[in-house]
């Protein structure tokens, strides 16, 4: 495919891409949710003359755009999920949300399904000029924030007949990745106990927000005794809702990352250990 088709045509598309990706940066949803941001990418390529399925494996803003026929079957894959707190005015170079504590793209989402989208169809112009031949199909990956979106379209097999994949993230250079990045596990941790009065009756209180604390420093302890690659990050998602109150829910969500999926498993069942333990502590119980 001469590389100047392909330059010519992002070029003379440049408004639509710009526009597309400015319309998703002033629309950020978090993962799973991202109905507005789906959907503005998927109408873009089928109105392009792409065949789109929508809601593929369970995920509502999930979907499949595909053009052409045969092999190779190359997929480019498309991100657009937001962050929570990191809404952000277009263009400001200081902090000015556009949401106060709203979600935002704080790694370029907004341009990663663009530009994605905009390569698929560059691909599908090359091959109505038959410069190319094969298939090109953009995955519209939800929750890339939280690993989950390609997760399930691998599960329901949504991979199995493509060649290539090839994705993008915007950084500091123009360069082919070539990192190894970690497995990880995703995991929260609601502990329950009992409520009562924390000045009148703190005897007959149970504290799920002391069993999540003495989990997080078991969990802190923990870090001595892994291998120097692993990663084991937490934060409180629910703490309690008044001082006076001892809290009969607390929640924490944790990440344990390392490079290989054995490594996880070892270091995740040893949380699933500190768990147990703060339960005993505290007198409350849990579920992961």
């Amino acid at each position: 495919m001469p590389l100047s088709s392909v330059l010519e045509f992002v070029t003379g598309q440049a408004p639509l891409f710009t526009e597309l990706s400015d319309r998703i940066w002033d629309t950020p949803e978090l993962g799973l949710h991202e109905t507005k941001s789906s959907a503005t990418l998927a109408d873009a390529l089928e109105a392009a003359g792409f065949a789109v399925e929508r809601g593929v494996a369970g995920m509502p803003t999930a979907f499949i755009a595909t053009y052409g026929e045969g092999a190779p079957v190359i997929a480019l894959l498309g991100e657009f999920d937001a962050l929570p707190g990191l809404s952000q005015q277009r263009g400001a170079t200081e902090h000015r949300p556009i949401v106060p504590n709203g979600p935002g793209h704080g790694c370029g989402h907004n341009l990663l399904g663009t530009a994605a989208a905009a390569g698929a169809m560059a691909v599908r112009h090359a091959i109505r000029r038959g410069e190319v031949r094969g298939t090109v199909r953009f995955y519209g990956c939800p929750a890339e924030e939280t690993l989950v979106g390609k997760t399930f379209l691998v599960k329901e097999g949504r991979f199995k007949d493509v060649d290539c994949a090839l994705t993008w993230h915007p950084g500091t250079g123009n360069q082919l990745m070539t990192e190894q990045h970690t497995a990880m596990n995703s995991a929260r941790f609601t502990f329950h106990g009992v409520a009562s009065h924390a000045a009148a009756m703190p005897e007959s209180g149970r504290s799920a927000l002391d069993a999540v604390e003495l989990m997080n420093v078991g969990a802190n302890f923990l870090r001595e005794h892994v291998h120097f690659s692993t990663r084991i990050h937490y934060v409180i998602t629910d703490g309690g809702l008044a001082p006076n109150v001892v809290p009969n829910r607390a929640e924490v969500w944790y990440y344990v990352r390392a490079p290989r999926r054995f490594q996880v498993e070892d270091v995740y069942a040893r949380l699933l250990d500190i768990a147990r333990g703060a339960c005993l502590m505290t007198g409350t119980t849990h579920e992961v």
